[in-house]
């Protein structure tokens, strides 16, 4: 099997925007968590498509922060780009840049990385093009991708004690 051809992160890069509406909002009258992680997982997949040119499903979310409210009438801007490609799966962040249209304040609401898996039309794993790391920047992103890789992966073997504790009687694959 020949090695596919390396890709530029910036190949992969996304951005979209959205207006916060009422619909959009929780209790406090801010972005609701569920509706921001929606986009940012729509951004992701988007990113990580143009990567590999195949079907991605999520396989994981981590260090999803929310750092300020976003309120009724805002606009956000998503961006997103691949950060690691690795056999099968690609490593993408995303930023969610808040902006108050009456000031034009902007900053940082929400960030996030997320993992994705290329697969088949039968639904198995299959190979992603590996990344051309071109910057000093994107070299220490993608040093950082691998650790937190195999702390996902370590994780992933320990941490089912609570599964079973919230779904009890359901047996792991």
């Amino acid at each position: 099997m020949s090695e596919l051809p390396a890709k530029s992160p910036r190949e992969s890069e996304v951005t979209m925007t959205q207006m916060i509406l009422p619909s959009d909002t929780n209790a406090v009258n801010s972005a609701f968590g569920g509706k921001v992680m929606e986009w940012i997982d729509i951004c992701a997949a988007v990113a990580a498509q143009r990567h590999c040119r195949q079907v991605v499903v999520t396989a994981s979310m981590d260090d999803l922060h929310f750092h300020a409210p976003i309120r009724v009438g805002w606009t956000v801007t998503l961006h997103s780009r691949v950060i690691a490609a690795f056999r099968t799966s690609m490593e993408v962040g995303v930023t969610v840049v808040a902006e108050n249209p009456l000031t034009g304040e902007r900053n940082i609401a929400t960030s996030a990385l997320l993992t994705f898996v290329a697969l088949t039309a039968d639904g198995k794993r299959m190979p992603v093009p590996p990344l051309k790391l071109e910057t000093d920047q994107e070299r220490e992103a993608f040093r950082e991708a691998e650790q937190r890789r195999q702390e996902r992966l370590s994780r992933k073997q320990t941490s089912l004690s609570w599964q079973r504790l919230i779904a009890p009687g359901i047996t792991e694959k």
